[in-house]
Protein backbone atom coordinates (compact mmCIF):
# COMPACT_ATOMS: atom_id res chain seq x y z
CA UNK A 1 0.00 0.00 0.00
CA UNK A 2 2.81 2.39 0.88
CA UNK A 3 4.58 1.51 -2.36
CA UNK A 4 1.51 2.44 -4.39
CA UNK A 5 1.15 5.71 -2.49
CA UNK A 6 4.81 6.54 -3.19
CA UNK A 7 4.32 5.79 -6.88
CA UNK A 8 1.29 8.07 -6.99
CA UNK A 9 3.25 10.87 -5.34
CA UNK A 10 6.10 10.47 -7.82
CA UNK A 11 3.65 10.57 -10.72
CA UNK A 12 2.05 13.71 -9.30
CA UNK A 13 5.35 15.55 -8.97
CA UNK A 14 6.40 14.41 -12.44
CA UNK A 15 3.24 15.86 -13.98
CA UNK A 16 4.32 18.93 -15.97
CA UNK A 17 0.87 20.46 -15.45
CA UNK A 18 1.47 20.63 -11.71
CA UNK A 19 4.82 22.31 -12.25
CA UNK A 20 3.38 24.86 -14.67
CA UNK A 21 0.46 25.66 -12.36
CA UNK A 22 2.77 26.23 -9.40
CA UNK A 23 5.28 28.17 -11.52
CA UNK A 24 2.79 30.55 -13.11
CA UNK A 25 0.46 30.62 -10.10
CA UNK A 26 3.23 31.96 -7.87
CA UNK A 27 4.05 34.70 -10.35
CA UNK A 28 0.41 35.63 -10.87
CA UNK A 29 -0.13 35.88 -7.12
CA UNK A 30 2.95 38.09 -6.73
CA UNK A 31 1.65 40.32 -9.53
CA UNK A 32 -1.60 40.77 -7.59
CA UNK A 33 0.15 41.53 -4.29
CA UNK A 34 3.11 43.56 -5.58
CA UNK A 35 1.66 45.36 -8.58
CA UNK A 36 4.15 47.59 -10.42
CA UNK A 37 3.45 51.26 -9.80
CA UNK A 38 4.96 54.71 -10.26
CA UNK A 39 4.61 57.58 -7.79
CA UNK A 40 5.44 61.18 -8.67
CA UNK A 41 7.16 62.90 -5.75
CA UNK A 42 9.12 66.13 -5.28
CA UNK A 43 12.34 66.80 -3.42
CA UNK A 44 12.98 69.70 -1.03
CA UNK A 45 13.74 72.01 -3.97
CA UNK A 46 10.54 71.13 -5.79
CA UNK A 47 12.27 68.97 -8.42
CA UNK A 48 10.16 66.00 -9.57
CA UNK A 49 11.16 62.51 -8.47
CA UNK A 50 9.77 59.23 -9.76
CA UNK A 51 9.45 56.41 -7.24
CA UNK A 52 8.96 52.84 -8.47
CA UNK A 53 7.20 50.21 -6.41
CA UNK A 54 6.25 46.60 -6.96
CA UNK A 55 7.84 43.78 -8.92
CA UNK A 56 9.36 46.03 -11.59
CA UNK A 57 11.43 48.06 -9.12
CA UNK A 58 15.10 48.30 -10.22
CA UNK A 59 14.23 46.89 -13.64
CA UNK A 60 13.95 48.41 -17.12
CA UNK A 61 10.15 48.47 -17.41
CA UNK A 62 9.98 52.17 -16.53
CA UNK A 63 12.54 52.90 -19.25
CA UNK A 64 10.60 50.80 -21.79
CA UNK A 65 7.38 52.55 -20.79
CA UNK A 66 8.88 55.97 -21.44
CA UNK A 67 10.13 54.75 -24.82
CA UNK A 68 6.65 53.46 -25.66
CA UNK A 69 5.15 56.84 -24.74
CA UNK A 70 7.25 58.44 -27.48
CA UNK A 71 4.77 56.90 -29.94
CA UNK A 72 1.92 59.05 -28.58
CA UNK A 73 2.66 61.83 -31.03
CA UNK A 74 2.68 59.54 -34.05
CA UNK A 75 6.40 58.87 -33.80
CA UNK A 76 7.86 55.51 -34.78
CA UNK A 77 11.05 53.82 -33.57
CA UNK A 78 13.91 53.58 -36.08
CA UNK A 79 12.37 56.38 -38.11
CA UNK A 80 11.59 59.25 -35.72
CA UNK A 81 13.66 58.18 -32.72
CA UNK A 82 16.45 55.67 -32.14
CA UNK A 83 16.07 52.52 -30.10
CA UNK A 84 18.99 50.27 -29.18
CA UNK A 85 17.52 46.78 -29.68
CA UNK A 86 16.32 44.92 -32.79
CA UNK A 87 12.66 45.39 -33.72
CA UNK A 88 10.81 42.32 -32.39
CA UNK A 89 10.85 43.36 -28.73
CA UNK A 90 9.86 46.94 -29.62
CA UNK A 91 6.86 45.61 -31.57
CA UNK A 92 5.81 43.67 -28.49
CA UNK A 93 6.07 46.28 -25.75
CA UNK A 94 5.15 49.29 -27.89
CA UNK A 95 2.32 47.36 -29.54
CA UNK A 96 0.92 46.45 -26.12
CA UNK A 97 1.09 50.11 -25.15
CA UNK A 98 -0.76 51.19 -28.30
CA UNK A 99 -3.49 48.58 -27.77
CA UNK A 100 -4.00 49.70 -24.18
CA UNK A 101 -3.98 53.35 -25.27
CA UNK A 102 -6.91 52.71 -27.60
CA UNK A 103 -8.90 51.58 -24.56
CA UNK A 104 -7.52 54.41 -22.36
CA UNK A 105 -5.81 51.85 -20.14
CA UNK A 106 -2.14 52.58 -20.84
CA UNK A 107 -1.16 53.52 -17.30
CA UNK A 108 2.18 52.22 -16.12
CA UNK A 109 0.56 49.83 -13.63
CA UNK A 110 -1.69 48.22 -16.24
CA UNK A 111 0.90 48.11 -19.01
CA UNK A 112 3.75 46.74 -16.87
CA UNK A 113 1.53 44.13 -15.22
CA UNK A 114 0.27 42.92 -18.60
CA UNK A 115 3.80 42.91 -20.03
CA UNK A 116 5.20 41.03 -17.04
CA UNK A 117 2.51 38.36 -17.26
CA UNK A 118 3.14 37.99 -20.99
CA UNK A 119 6.85 37.48 -20.35
CA UNK A 120 5.95 34.94 -17.68
CA UNK A 121 4.10 32.98 -20.38
CA UNK A 122 7.37 32.82 -22.32
CA UNK A 123 9.13 31.75 -19.14
CA UNK A 124 6.66 28.88 -18.81
CA UNK A 125 7.84 27.96 -22.30
CA UNK A 126 11.42 28.02 -21.00
CA UNK A 127 10.42 25.65 -18.23
CA UNK A 128 8.85 23.18 -20.66
CA UNK A 129 11.60 23.32 -23.30
CA UNK A 130 14.32 23.06 -20.65
CA UNK A 131 12.64 19.93 -19.35
CA UNK A 132 12.49 18.41 -22.83
CA UNK A 133 16.12 19.21 -23.51
CA UNK A 134 17.08 17.75 -20.13
CA UNK A 135 15.18 14.55 -20.92
CA UNK A 136 16.85 14.36 -24.33
CA UNK A 137 20.31 14.72 -22.81
CA UNK A 138 20.08 13.02 -19.44
CA UNK A 139 16.84 11.06 -19.19
CA UNK A 140 13.37 11.65 -17.79
CA UNK A 141 14.35 11.87 -14.12
CA UNK A 142 17.07 14.47 -14.67
CA UNK A 143 14.85 16.45 -17.05
CA UNK A 144 12.24 16.64 -14.30
CA UNK A 145 14.85 17.74 -11.76
CA UNK A 146 16.16 20.45 -14.11
CA UNK A 147 12.70 21.94 -14.61
CA UNK A 148 12.05 22.08 -10.87
CA UNK A 149 15.50 23.59 -10.29
CA UNK A 150 14.86 26.32 -12.86
CA UNK A 151 11.46 27.01 -11.30
CA UNK A 152 13.09 27.61 -7.90
CA UNK A 153 15.90 29.90 -9.08
CA UNK A 154 15.63 33.58 -8.24
CA UNK A 155 16.83 34.90 -11.61
CA UNK A 156 13.78 33.78 -13.68
CA UNK A 157 11.36 35.12 -11.06
CA UNK A 158 13.04 38.53 -10.85
CA UNK A 159 14.02 39.09 -14.47
CA UNK A 160 10.58 38.44 -15.94
CA UNK A 161 9.57 41.72 -14.26
CA UNK A 162 12.73 43.58 -15.17
CA UNK A 163 13.68 42.83 -18.74
CA UNK A 164 12.74 40.79 -21.81
CA UNK A 165 15.44 38.14 -21.33
CA UNK A 166 12.81 35.37 -20.80
CA UNK A 167 11.68 35.95 -24.41
CA UNK A 168 15.29 35.81 -25.63
CA UNK A 169 15.95 32.61 -23.69
CA UNK A 170 12.78 30.99 -25.01
CA UNK A 171 13.83 31.62 -28.61
CA UNK A 172 17.34 30.31 -27.87
CA UNK A 173 16.13 27.10 -26.22
CA UNK A 174 13.37 26.53 -28.77
CA UNK A 175 15.84 26.93 -31.64
CA UNK A 176 18.21 24.47 -29.96
CA UNK A 177 15.43 21.95 -29.26
CA UNK A 178 14.04 22.01 -32.81
CA UNK A 179 17.57 21.75 -34.21
CA UNK A 180 18.26 18.61 -32.19
CA UNK A 181 14.83 17.26 -33.18
CA UNK A 182 15.66 17.51 -36.89
CA UNK A 183 13.37 20.45 -37.66
CA UNK A 184 16.17 22.58 -39.09
CA UNK A 185 13.94 24.96 -41.02
CA UNK A 186 11.88 25.75 -37.93
CA UNK A 187 15.07 26.15 -35.90
CA UNK A 188 16.48 28.60 -38.45
CA UNK A 189 13.27 30.65 -38.25
CA UNK A 190 13.45 30.70 -34.44
CA UNK A 191 17.12 31.75 -34.61
CA UNK A 192 16.14 34.62 -36.91
CA UNK A 193 13.36 35.69 -34.53
CA UNK A 194 15.83 35.50 -31.65
CA UNK A 195 18.36 37.68 -33.47
CA UNK A 196 15.58 40.16 -34.25
CA UNK A 197 14.90 40.35 -30.51
CA UNK A 198 18.48 40.47 -29.27
CA UNK A 199 21.57 39.61 -31.29
CA UNK A 200 22.87 36.84 -28.99
CA UNK A 201 20.67 33.97 -30.40
CA UNK A 202 22.50 34.20 -33.74
CA UNK A 203 25.39 32.49 -31.93
CA UNK A 204 23.75 29.15 -32.70
CA UNK A 205 25.21 29.40 -36.22
CA UNK A 206 28.77 28.30 -35.29
CA UNK A 207 27.27 25.17 -33.71
CA UNK A 208 25.32 24.39 -36.88
CA UNK A 209 28.45 24.74 -39.00
CA UNK A 210 30.49 22.66 -36.58
CA UNK A 211 28.14 19.67 -36.33
CA UNK A 212 25.93 19.63 -39.43
CA UNK A 213 26.87 18.91 -43.06
CA UNK A 214 27.96 21.94 -45.06
CA UNK A 215 24.96 22.00 -47.38
CA UNK A 216 22.47 21.87 -44.49
CA UNK A 217 24.46 24.44 -42.51
CA UNK A 218 24.46 26.74 -45.54
CA UNK A 219 20.70 26.35 -45.94
CA UNK A 220 20.22 27.06 -42.24
CA UNK A 221 22.38 30.19 -42.47
CA UNK A 222 20.64 31.50 -45.57
CA UNK A 223 17.27 31.22 -43.85
CA UNK A 224 18.25 32.72 -40.49
CA UNK A 225 20.69 35.38 -41.66
CA UNK A 226 18.59 36.14 -44.73
CA UNK A 227 15.48 36.90 -42.68
CA UNK A 228 17.47 39.09 -40.29
CA UNK A 229 19.17 40.96 -43.15
CA UNK A 230 15.84 41.43 -44.91
CA UNK A 231 14.19 42.91 -41.82
CA UNK A 232 17.09 45.13 -40.80
CA UNK A 233 17.67 46.21 -44.40
CA UNK A 234 14.02 47.20 -44.62
CA UNK A 235 14.41 49.25 -41.45
CA UNK A 236 17.43 51.06 -42.90
CA UNK A 237 15.54 51.92 -46.08
CA UNK A 238 12.52 53.09 -44.07
CA UNK A 239 14.24 54.87 -41.20
CA UNK A 240 17.49 56.11 -42.72
CA UNK A 241 19.86 57.79 -40.28
CA UNK A 242 17.72 57.02 -37.23
CA UNK A 243 17.59 53.32 -38.09
CA UNK A 244 21.34 53.23 -38.69
CA UNK A 245 21.93 54.89 -35.34
CA UNK A 246 19.64 52.32 -33.67
CA UNK A 247 21.51 49.35 -35.14
CA UNK A 248 24.88 50.80 -34.10
CA UNK A 249 23.86 51.82 -30.58
CA UNK A 250 25.05 48.69 -28.78
CA UNK A 251 28.33 48.50 -30.68
CA UNK A 252 29.47 52.05 -29.89
CA UNK A 253 28.49 51.98 -26.22
CA UNK A 254 31.45 52.27 -23.82
CA UNK A 255 32.47 49.31 -21.72
CA UNK A 256 30.53 48.67 -18.52
CA UNK A 257 30.59 46.20 -15.61
CA UNK A 258 33.32 43.97 -17.08
CA UNK A 259 37.07 43.56 -16.72
CA UNK A 260 37.31 45.74 -19.83
CA UNK A 261 35.41 48.48 -17.99
CA UNK A 262 37.76 48.17 -15.01
CA UNK A 263 40.72 48.63 -17.35
CA UNK A 264 38.99 51.66 -18.91
CA UNK A 265 38.24 53.14 -15.49
CA UNK A 266 34.50 53.15 -16.19
CA UNK A 267 32.50 52.65 -13.00
CA UNK A 268 29.08 53.26 -14.57
CA UNK A 269 26.33 50.97 -15.77
CA UNK A 270 25.51 50.52 -19.44
CA UNK A 271 22.37 52.60 -19.14
CA UNK A 272 21.29 54.58 -22.20
CA UNK A 273 20.02 58.18 -22.00
CA UNK A 274 16.45 58.87 -20.95
CA UNK A 275 13.68 58.55 -23.52
CA UNK A 276 13.59 62.28 -24.31
CA UNK A 277 17.15 62.07 -25.68
CA UNK A 278 16.25 59.41 -28.25
CA UNK A 279 15.22 61.97 -30.85
CA UNK A 280 18.85 63.05 -31.22
CA UNK A 281 21.31 60.52 -32.65
CA UNK A 282 24.24 62.41 -31.15
CA UNK A 283 23.26 61.17 -27.69
CA UNK A 284 24.36 57.65 -28.71
CA UNK A 285 27.90 58.37 -29.78
CA UNK A 286 29.35 60.02 -26.68
CA UNK A 287 32.18 57.53 -26.14
CA UNK A 288 34.93 60.07 -25.39
CA UNK A 289 34.62 59.88 -21.59
CA UNK A 290 35.94 56.31 -21.34
CA UNK A 291 37.92 55.40 -24.47
CA UNK A 292 38.94 51.73 -24.55
CA UNK A 293 42.47 51.11 -23.32
CA UNK A 294 42.35 47.74 -25.05
CA UNK A 295 41.35 48.50 -28.68
CA UNK A 296 38.49 46.55 -30.21
CA UNK A 297 40.77 44.61 -32.54
CA UNK A 298 43.23 43.68 -29.80
CA UNK A 299 40.37 42.50 -27.58
CA UNK A 300 38.75 40.54 -30.39
CA UNK A 301 41.79 38.83 -31.90
CA UNK A 302 42.47 36.37 -29.02
CA UNK A 303 38.83 35.26 -28.98
CA UNK A 304 38.80 34.77 -32.74
CA UNK A 305 41.99 32.72 -32.49
CA UNK A 306 40.57 30.69 -29.61
CA UNK A 307 37.33 30.12 -31.49
CA UNK A 308 39.18 28.96 -34.60
CA UNK A 309 41.30 26.59 -32.49
CA UNK A 310 38.24 25.16 -30.75
CA UNK A 311 36.46 24.74 -34.06
CA UNK A 312 39.20 22.42 -35.32
CA UNK A 313 39.42 20.25 -32.19
CA UNK A 314 38.13 16.70 -32.25
CA UNK A 315 34.91 16.70 -30.22
CA UNK A 316 32.08 14.41 -29.29
CA UNK A 317 29.33 14.61 -31.90
CA UNK A 318 26.27 13.57 -29.93
CA UNK A 319 23.57 15.86 -28.55
CA UNK A 320 25.72 16.53 -25.49
CA UNK A 321 28.46 17.89 -27.75
CA UNK A 322 26.04 20.14 -29.63
CA UNK A 323 24.65 21.68 -26.45
CA UNK A 324 28.10 22.04 -24.88
CA UNK A 325 29.54 23.75 -27.97
CA UNK A 326 26.62 26.18 -28.09
CA UNK A 327 27.03 26.95 -24.39
CA UNK A 328 30.77 27.48 -24.88
CA UNK A 329 30.13 29.87 -27.79
CA UNK A 330 27.70 31.94 -25.71
CA UNK A 331 30.04 31.98 -22.70
CA UNK A 332 33.01 33.15 -24.77
CA UNK A 333 30.83 35.87 -26.26
CA UNK A 334 29.94 37.15 -22.79
CA UNK A 335 33.62 37.12 -21.83
CA UNK A 336 34.50 39.05 -24.99
CA UNK A 337 31.67 41.60 -24.80
CA UNK A 338 32.52 45.06 -23.52
CA UNK A 339 29.52 45.06 -21.18
CA UNK A 340 27.61 42.88 -18.75
CA UNK A 341 24.01 43.04 -17.55
CA UNK A 342 22.36 41.15 -14.71
CA UNK A 343 19.79 39.59 -17.06
CA UNK A 344 22.52 37.56 -18.76
CA UNK A 345 22.49 35.32 -15.70
CA UNK A 346 19.25 33.84 -17.07
CA UNK A 347 20.50 32.21 -20.32
CA UNK A 348 23.76 31.23 -18.65
CA UNK A 349 21.90 29.50 -15.81
CA UNK A 350 19.84 27.47 -18.28
CA UNK A 351 22.97 26.43 -20.19
CA UNK A 352 24.80 25.53 -16.98
CA UNK A 353 21.93 23.29 -15.86
CA UNK A 354 21.70 21.56 -19.25
CA UNK A 355 25.40 20.74 -19.31
CA UNK A 356 25.96 20.12 -15.61
CA UNK A 357 22.81 18.77 -13.93
CA UNK A 358 24.73 18.28 -10.69
CA UNK A 359 25.11 19.89 -7.31
CA UNK A 360 28.05 21.89 -8.70
CA UNK A 361 25.87 23.13 -11.57
CA UNK A 362 23.12 24.26 -9.21
CA UNK A 363 25.63 25.99 -6.94
CA UNK A 364 27.14 27.74 -9.98
CA UNK A 365 23.70 29.07 -10.95
CA UNK A 366 23.09 30.30 -7.41
CA UNK A 367 26.50 31.99 -7.28
CA UNK A 368 26.05 33.61 -10.69
CA UNK A 369 22.65 34.98 -9.70
CA UNK A 370 23.90 36.24 -6.35
CA UNK A 371 26.92 37.95 -7.91
CA UNK A 372 24.77 39.56 -10.61
CA UNK A 373 22.14 40.93 -8.23
CA UNK A 374 24.71 41.97 -5.66
CA UNK A 375 26.34 44.07 -8.36
CA UNK A 376 22.99 45.34 -9.62
CA UNK A 377 20.83 46.52 -7.95
CA UNK A 378 22.56 46.31 -4.55
CA UNK A 379 25.77 48.13 -5.48
CA UNK A 380 24.62 50.47 -8.23
CA UNK A 381 21.17 51.44 -6.98
CA UNK A 382 21.92 51.75 -3.26
CA UNK A 383 25.59 52.67 -3.04
CA UNK A 384 26.35 54.92 -6.03
CA UNK A 385 26.67 58.58 -6.69
CA UNK A 386 24.80 60.52 -9.38
CA UNK A 387 24.72 58.97 -12.84
CA UNK A 388 25.16 55.49 -11.34
CA UNK A 389 28.86 55.83 -10.60
CA UNK A 390 30.21 53.52 -7.89
CA UNK A 391 31.40 55.43 -4.84
CA UNK A 392 35.17 55.49 -4.34
CA UNK A 393 35.19 53.38 -1.17
CA UNK A 394 33.16 50.66 -2.92
CA UNK A 395 35.37 50.36 -5.99
CA UNK A 396 37.31 47.38 -4.51
CA UNK A 397 34.00 45.58 -3.88
CA UNK A 398 32.84 46.31 -7.42
CA UNK A 399 36.16 45.09 -8.86
CA UNK A 400 35.95 41.93 -6.75
CA UNK A 401 32.41 41.15 -7.96
CA UNK A 402 33.39 41.62 -11.60
CA UNK A 403 36.54 39.53 -11.18
CA UNK A 404 34.80 36.64 -9.39
CA UNK A 405 32.06 36.57 -12.03
CA UNK A 406 34.69 36.53 -14.79
CA UNK A 407 36.54 33.66 -13.11
CA UNK A 408 33.24 31.78 -12.79
CA UNK A 409 32.59 32.17 -16.53
CA UNK A 410 36.16 31.10 -17.34
CA UNK A 411 35.68 28.02 -15.18
CA UNK A 412 32.40 27.23 -16.94
CA UNK A 413 34.15 27.57 -20.32
CA UNK A 414 36.96 25.25 -19.23
CA UNK A 415 34.48 22.68 -17.92
CA UNK A 416 32.56 22.83 -21.20
CA UNK A 417 35.76 22.18 -23.14
CA UNK A 418 36.47 19.12 -21.03
CA UNK A 419 32.92 17.96 -21.63
CA UNK A 420 33.31 18.47 -25.38
CA UNK A 421 36.48 16.41 -25.51
CA UNK A 422 35.12 13.52 -23.43
CA UNK A 423 34.32 11.26 -26.35
CA UNK A 424 31.26 9.01 -26.38
CA UNK A 425 30.08 6.45 -28.88
CA UNK A 426 26.53 7.80 -28.96
CA UNK A 427 25.88 9.77 -32.12
CA UNK A 428 23.54 12.70 -32.51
Amino acid sequence: MNTRRDENMLTWWADVRVLVLLFFGLRLTLAVVYQPALWQLYDANGAPLTLQQGLSTYGDFHYFYNIARLTDGGNWPYRDFWYEFPPLWSVLFMGLYRVLSVHSAASYATWSTALGLLLNVFDVGNLVVLRRLGERLHGQTVGLALSWTYALLAAPLILTWWNFEPLVLFLMLAALWTLLSGAEGRSALLTALGALTKYVPILLLPTVWRFWPRTRALRYTLVSVGLVALMLGGLLVWGGEMAWASLRAQAVKPSYQTVWALLDGNLRTGQFPDAAAHFDTRTIYDTTAYPPRVPFGLRTLPFVALGAWLYTRRMRRDAHGVVAFYALTVTLFFLWAQGWSAQWALPLSALILLNFPTRAGVLSCLMLGLLSFWEYPALFMRATEAASVVRAHLVPTFALLVSVRTVLLLGFAAALYRRLTSFQTEER
